[in-house]
């Protein structure tokens, strides 16, 4: 017998183990396997998926069957992986479950790549990026499938007619995608369906089909959004099984039929933002499972019925937005579910029942708007859940209950423009939660209680235009979050409290024209957030403390109409000041030489002793005292002695400081990395050493930005990043790639973006140095007290500049940029008011499609709906945002002004618009000069901010919208004449 070959022998002890581990890996393993290989996973999301184990069962989203051990189950939601629909899967023969949910699969989606997936009963693609059209062959080809979910992608065309061949199918889900054509009757075919929803599609306009009511089983109808008109069909009453019906966003119209009666099952009935009229149907008592009813924004009318009241799981009605009269009616204290009622901007009068609230769990009320008349009920908070109540501007009368100040669960409270009297309860000064507390327009009177103490969530106080008497309590010190204080019209008395200059938020303090008296405080270099300050037409003495010229923000100042004196500090011309007056007081001696300027010509009337630059501006000497002129003479050399002394103290101590602050910043650690994106004329210790306090110019929710000055004479802005203990911390945002972010950032070259230097890093510090904006930002410049300097071909020239800038991040940048905080603050001027965009805190690269975001991000008035609904990052979410800002331009309005009610720029713009004709909207600080022009301008941020993505246009067309309004060759220099040089 031949003898063997060891070799041989001990290689196939080797590889045979490794060889049968590999064999006896199952065939769907290899399916898998093959999927994986067709997908990108940058996020190395299926490392577990191992070639050399005996079974996929216990892989990252595999689910097999207990007995078999075959793959039943397959969930790879949110995993970011990207590529084409990977058929493969369909390899997996006893597969039911497929979830690919919230990744990045793009290109189309073929029938042919579903064969073999017969025994699907759920799949689930959602929130990717599929284009093209739905696959026609589905029903044949899954006849098993039950649940199929399409929603926010970008499949188009025509639903095909086989969608309404399933033979099981209970829940089909095409939301947010951009199929066109009308909203398909031959889906009323598929009879099992328990939950249709087709919502935010640009259909082409179409009537709601009358077929849908043969869907008996249904429980769920979303059709909001659908390009719906017409009538509300009768035989909708016929779906006795529905639970939520959704048909907000269309355009129907005519009355809401009585047989909505007949949805007995319905606990969710919405119907707002539709054309709707007529009145409310009696025998809505009959839907005893209700419990949302929302018919807002129509042109509903009539009184409101007696017994919509009488649902008796009733517990959110809003019908806000329409033509509705008369008296609440009383049954509505027998609605024991009530918690949310919404009922602003209509025609309502008379009293509220005299038990109200007092049977029913009220947690949220808005009757603004309205003509309501009589006391506010002393039970309306008698459930103990009331957060916000909100009854602007109506004709209330008598005085507050005190049974609210009991109501502690209050958050918010807007009562202005009544007419309520007499004095606030002690204790409703204090309540701990209330954030918002808003009392101006009445006839209060009365002090304002030390109680005030306990508020200790209050950021904004507003109680102007009243008849509140006595001191300001100085308890209002303790109120550590206020940032807006205002109370101006009233009877006020005494000095201002020293506990004022505790108050490091208060960004906005208007006390004028009261009787206030006294000093102003001294030692408010605490103010860092300042920028508003009014005390004029009061009694106030005494000299204008210096420390007001360092504040960092405050660029409104007006100190008119005191009793003022001494001379006007030279610190005060560090400040950029779009309000400045100081009129009408007893002050002397000369200008700081930056305000000698006809900026400020009017800012000093009414100062007999005050010398300044214009003729007649102050009395001409008759004579010259030669003894006067030496003893002026001493005191100069005194003068000039003195301040050589401070001086060189000064600089001693600053020295000192500079030295301290390199130790405490960690200059000299070789841990500090500066990545520059330019060539640099200044080193990282320049930029360290100019951190303090004194340069603070900005905060946000990313940071604190500081105005440096560098020893070459140039500025820059420093943003520096809040620590990782903040909440909203940027390195959260970024992620664990912030150096790959601000890498990409500083690639960015156009005109329109803000030019970011460099950024310097270490282990506990992260600075971004940005281009200097010396006009700051839009936001400031147009809600200011002087918005009128933005004239109509500055702000023009200001939406076109930031449209140019978003259109290179959209569409030149590769992978495109999506801002995802585009506003009015986040847009900077420059010398020339030339508009960049900045902040990129939150930006987001969206490469090859949409991506899905845990959280929301963006600014309260700019997100987008679907944005908020979806979470989905794309590129049209930037565009509501412009739109809005479009708009702000437009209108001079805020995008949530306390002016629109709790409605937002947007929805303002429309309704008022519709009621009132486009002139009512456009700012009248404009002028009827450009008026074509504004109504061009006004029609681009109208398209920017359609309800429907698929409806905005793209930022290059934005771009074209805007230059054909009035090309650049015809544009006036903005601002030219407006601030001349000293």
């Amino acid at each position: 017998m031949p003898s063997l070959s060891p070799l041989p022998f001990l290689l196939s002890l080797f590889f045979l183990p490794h060889l049968s581990l590999s064999l006896s890996l199952s065939r769907e393993g290899l399916s898998l396997l093959q999927a994986k290989n067709s997908l990108a996973d940058p996020g190395d999301a299926l490392s577990d998926w191992n070639p050399l184990d005996s079974t996929p069962c216990n892989w990252t989203g595999v689910t097999c069957g207990s007995a078999s051990l075959a793959v039943t189950s397959l969930d790879l939601s949110g995993l970011d992986l990207a590529g084409p629909f990977p058929s493969a899967l369909c390899r997996l023969p006893h597969l039911s479950f497929l979830s690919l949910a919230s990744n990045e699969l793009n290109d189309t989606l073929p029938s042919s790549s579903l064969l073999g997936c017969s025994s699907l009963a759920y799949l689930d693609l959602s929130q990717n990026s599929f284009v093209g059209p739905l696959p026609t062959s589905l029903p044949s080809i899954l006849p098993d499938l039950v649940h199929l979910d399409l929603e926010s992608n970008n499949f188009s065309g025509d639903i095909p007619p086989s969608f309404g061949q399933f033979p099981r199918l209970r829940i089909l889900s095409l939301v947010a995608n951009q199929l066109t054509g009308p909203v398909p009757s031959f889906l009323s075919n598929v009879t099992s369906l328990r939950e249709l929803n087709l919502s935010y599609n640009p259909f082409s306009p179409s009537p709601f089909p009358v077929s849908f009511a043969n869907l008996t089983q249904l429980r769920i109808l979303w059709l909001a959004g659908c390009n719906l008109v017409g009538p509300v069909p009768p035989d909708l009453g016929r779906l006795s099984s529905l639970v939520n019906l959704d048909l907000a966003y269309n355009s129907l119209s005519g009355p809401i039929p009585e047989s909505i009666t007949g949805l007995s099952s319905a606990v969710q009935i919405e119907l707002y933002v539709n054309s709707l009229s007529g009145t409310l149907p009696r025998g809505l008592s009959n839907l005893t499972a209700l419990r949302f009813f929302d018919a807002s924004v129509n042109k509903l009318s009539g009184h409101l019925p007696e017994d919509i009241f009488l649902a008796p799981n009733l517990a959110n009605l809003q019908l806000y937005e329409n033509n509705l009269v008369g008296l609440i009616p009383r049954s509505i204290s027998r609605c024991k579910n009530l918690a949310d009622l919404r009922l602003f901007s209509n025609q309502l009068d008379g009293p509220l029942p005299s038990d109200f609230g007092k049977h029913f769990p009220l947690g949220f009320i808005d009757l603004s708007d309205n003509f309501l008349s009589g006391e506010i009920p002393a039970s309306i908070c008698d459930g103990g859940v009331l957060s916000e109540l909100l009854l602007l501007n109506n004709s209330f009368s008598g005085s507050l209950p005190q049974s609210l100040g009991r109501c502690t669960s209050l958050t918010r409270v807007r009562l202005p423009n009544n007419r309520l009297s007499g004095e606030v309860p002690p204790a409703f000064w204090g309540l701990p939660h209330v954030w918002l507390l808003e009392l101006s327009g009445n006839f209060f009177s009365g002090s304002i209680s030390p109680a005030i103490s306990g508020a200790a969530n209050l950021s904004m106080l507003l109680i102007s235009d009243n008849q509140f008497s006595g001191p300001i309590p100085e308890e209002i010190g303790a109120l550590s979050n206020l940032f807006e204080f205002s109370a101006s019209n009233n009877m006020l008395s005494g000095p201002l409290p020293l506990g004022l200059r505790y108050l490091t938020k208060l960004g906005e303090l208007d006390l004028h024209n009261n009787s206030l008296s006294g000093e102003l405080p001294q030692r408010i270099l605490s103010w860092k957030k300042l920028s508003q300050l009014n005390l004029a037409d009061n009694d106030i003495s005494g000299g204008i403390p210096p420390e007001l010229g360092v504040l960092p923000v405050l660029n409104y100042l007006d100190l008119s109409g005191n009793r003022l004196s001494g001379e006007i500090p030279m610190e005060l011309q560090n400040l950029k000041l779009i309000e400045f007056n100081l009129s009408n007081n007893q002050l002397s001696g000369g200008l700081p030489p930056l305000l000698a300027t006809q900026t400020y010509q009017n800012s000093f009337l009414g100062n007999p002793g005050l010398c300044g630059e214009w003729t007649g501006f102050c009395p001409s000497p008759r004579g010259v005292n030669p003894d006067r002129h030496v003893f002026v003479w001493l005191l100069r050399s005194v003068f000039i002695l003195a301040s050589l002394v401070l001086l060189t103290g000064a600089a001693w101590f600053y020295r000192r400081y500079r030295n301290l602050k390199k130790a405490a910043l960690g200059t000299d650690n070789p841990e500090w990395k500066l990545t520059s994106f330019y060539k640099l004329g200044f080193s990282e210790e320049e930029i360290l050493a100019s951190l303090d306090e004194d340069n603070v110019i900005g905060s946000g929710a990313s940071g604190q930005v500081y105005k440096v000055v560098l020893g070459n004479g140039e500025t820059v802005a420093v943003k520096k990043l809040w620590g990782t203990s903040k909440k909203n911390d940027i390195f959260q945002s970024f992620g664990d790639g912030f150096e790959a972010e601000v890498e990409m950032l500083g690639k960015i070259r156009h005109k329109n973006i803000v030019k970011l230097w460099c950024c310097c890093t270490n282990l506990d510090s992260k600075l971004l140095v940005y281009e200097y904006m010396p006009n700051g930002s839009l936001g400031d410049q147009l809600h200011g007290a002087k918005g009128g300097l933005l004239d109509w071909r500055t702000r023009y020239k200001i939406a076109l500049d930031a449209a140019e800038g978003l259109s290179y991040l959209h569409h030149d940048c590769l992978p495109p940029i999506v801002h995802r905080d585009v506003k009015s603050n986040n847009i900077l001027l420059d010398a020339e008011f030339g508009a960049k965009v900045s902040d990129f805190g939150v930006a987001k690269t969206i490469g090859k499609g949409p991506k899905s975001m845990s959280v929301i991000a963006g600014s309260c008035g700019y997100i987008a709906p679907e944005y908020a609904y979806t979470l989905r990052v794309t590129e049209k979410s930037d565009i509501y945002s412009f739109g809005v800002v479009i708009l702000e331009l437009v209108t001079g309005k805020f995008p949530m002004d306390p002016e629109l009610g709790e409605t937002d720029l947007a929805q303002w713009v429309c309704s008022t618009m519709e009621q009132k004709g486009v002139e009512s909207v456009i700012d009248p600080r404009l002028g009827l000069c450009f008026e074509e022009e504004i109504r061009k301008v006004l029609d681009v941020g109208l398209l920017c901010t359609n309800f429907l993505p698929p409806n905005r246009p793209p930022m290059r067309t934005v771009v074209k919208l805007l230059l054909d309004v009035a090309p650049v060759n015809k544009l006036k220099p903005p601002l030219k004449d407006l601030n001349p040089s000293p």
